[in-house]
């Protein structure tokens, strides 16, 4: 298999894990909820994660950021995670998936 291959994979598999992380607030997944702007799973198996919150004063400012930092850091053949949080753009409902918005109502 080739690296780029390979890469694609973990990135997947980063994405599953992503989806079992839950804003405490919101009963969605932070992926689905569109709080994830960018991963990438660089060639020495680092991921790095561009996150958002729901508002700049989130409870879980601290907490969440750490929770996917530990989970992604933690997936077998990942060496490390670095999550940076962003505010732009700012998150807003349309940056959810469509299943994210049937389950709140939004559809």
């Amino acid at each position: 298999m080739e690296l780029k291959d390979e890469l694609r994979l973990y990135e997947q598999g980063v994405i599953n894990v992503l989806k079992t992380i839950y804003d405490p607030e919101v009963p969605v997944n932070i992926y689905d909820l569109g709080l994830i702007y960018k991963i990438t799973v660089n060639e020495d198996f680092t991921v790095n994660i561009e996150m958002t919150l729901t508002a700049p004063n989130c409870p879980v400012a601290e907490s969440l950021p750490e929770e996917v930092r530990e989970k992604v850091s933690n997936m077998v053949g990942i060496n490390n995670a670095v999550v940076e949080i962003v505010f732009e753009p700012p998150w807003d409902k349309e940056m959810m998936s469509e299943e994210a918005k049937l389950d709140l109502g939004f559809l």
